[in-house]
């Protein structure tokens, strides 16, 4: 039988997209950037190829990304990237529009849940379901939120960091710090740039960080070659960079998200607390693979830590355990709906 229509979940990060069909599983892992025209407005590419533009085009073509801090700070480019990729994954042919299930950070306001709601539906949803970050992570991470219990999720994406305290299947108490990859990769821009003299881009920062980052004091004794523009000369020149020194870049946005997660735990009923000490923390996205993150926060909060198995994908893969069934479970976790 032709399948004519498709139900989709997408984390619509920062940093990344990524796209789950139901049926299928994830489909697409792409960067949430778009090249465009700017004198024509046609796309040019999406995703990793035009992340590799950035920093990289003539004057006419822009390299950009659509979302800043886990919101939309772009709304139709972002509509435009979201109608590439619904189309990219809809069946052919599309005779019905699909059911879409997005991700948002906890803390968005209602006029950021409702340019979200508008981008998906401008790009062909035909209903479109916000979900929040924590709550999908936990269910890709195969944690039972629905269990009389506390689970402590800590998701950490390119925009910001979602904290949350999960029982009976509804967040106690939650914190979105608009600080994630990015602000990290910004602060080893700064710490270059103020130590060295030396201007380097967003994709060396973030290769910096990837490779030989670290947010252990001691590091990992690791170092790389870093090229940039001498601010003083104007001439490329070529660096030694540590881990070591990686730690002493990132140690203020690192502290930051430290402070919040104690910030949740300060605030959590006594009853929760107890589950947290004897469960652990859970850490899901991008941000947790961060090498000495895990060790830094069990010395910090006293409490075992986690790493989930695939943290990159747990949103994702919570909106495809939502998807399965939306029809049944429409209002537990849905924080905000549209239909055509």
């Amino acid at each position: 039988m032709l399948n004519l229509s498709c139900d989709i979940g997408i984390d619509l990060g920062t940093a990344n997209i990524l796209v789950y069909v139901r049926g299928k599983g994830i489909v697409v892992r792409e960067p949430s950037v778009l090249a465009l025209d700017k004198e024509t407005g046609k796309i040019l590419a999406v995703g990793e190829e035009a992340r590799r533009m950035i920093g990289r085009t003539p004057g006419n073509i822009v390299a950009v990304r659509p979302l800043k801090d886990g919101v939309i700070a772009d709304y139709d480019v972002t509509e435009t990237m979201l109608k590439y990729f619904i189309e990219k994954v809809s069946p052919k042919p599309r005779l019905f529009r699909p059911q879409v299930v997005v991700c948002i950070p906890s803390g968005v306001t209602s006029v950021e849940k409702r340019a979200v709601l508008e981008a998906a539906m401008q790009a062909g949803a035909k209903n479109t379901y916000l979900v929040e970050e924590p709550m999908a992570a936990a269910l890709g991470a195969g944690i039972d939120i629905y269990e009389a219990s506390g689970n402590m999720v800590v998701d950490m994406g390119g925009g910001t960091t979602d904290i949350a305290i999960i029982s009976l299947g509804g967040i106690v108490v939650s914190q979105s710090l608009r600080i994630g990859g990015d602000k990290f990769d910004e602060a080893i821009i700064k710490y270059i740039k103020k130590m060295y003299n030396l201007m380097i881009g967003e994709r060396s920062a973030e290769e910096i960080k990837i490779q030989i980052g670290s947010a252990y004091p001691e590091g990992e004794g690791k170092s790389m070659e870093i090229r940039g523009r001498d601010l003083v000369t104007g001439l490329p020149r070529t660096i030694t960079f540590t881990s070591a020194e990686s730690f002493q870049a990132m140690a203020e946005p690192i502290n930051s998200v430290i402070d919040g997660i104690k910030a949740v735990l300060e605030r959590t009923p006594p009853e929760l607390a107890s589950d947290i000490v004897d469960k652990g923390i859970v850490l899901t996205g991008g941000g947790a693979l961060l090498h000495g993150f895990e060790k830094l926060l069990k010395e910090e909060t006293g409490i075992p830590i986690h790493l989930a198995e695939d943290p990159l994908s747990c949103v994702v893969l919570g909106t495809g355990k939502i998807l399965e069934n939306i029809d049944k479970d429409k209002t537990n976790l849905v924080v905000g709906s549209r239909s055509v």
